[in-house]
């Protein structure tokens, strides 16, 4: 059967992989993915309950908290500029301090 992931967000730091698995159960969910420390993760569902586990579970109070569930998304590229990496140097300024 084919799945969808979905993107679950604003989870609270104590929500077990087991716990999500189990809300998203009645949608076919399994394969469930949190990104430690981070407070969101990711759970397959199948792809033709997907629209339903989103309406049930989007804005739903859970743990302690409103959940965020869309369609997940492929991560987006990021483009080498700026942010302070690689060779940034502060312009060859000398700071006197």
């Amino acid at each position: 059967m084919a799945t969808k992931t979905l993107y679950v967000g604003n989870l609270s730091y104590n929500t077990s992989e087991a716990a999500l698995a189990n809300a998203f159960a009645p949608f076919g969910g399994r394969n469930t993915r949190i990104m430690d420390s981070r407070g969101f993760g990711f759970v397959d569902v199948d792809a033709d309950q997907a629209d339903a586990a989103i309406s049930a579970m989007n804005n739903k109070e859970f743990d302690g908290r409103t959940l965020n569930v869309n369609e997940a998304r492929p991560r987006e590229e990021r483009s080498g500029g700026g942010g302070g990496g690689g060779n940034y140097r502060q312009g060859g300024r000398k700071r006197s301090w």
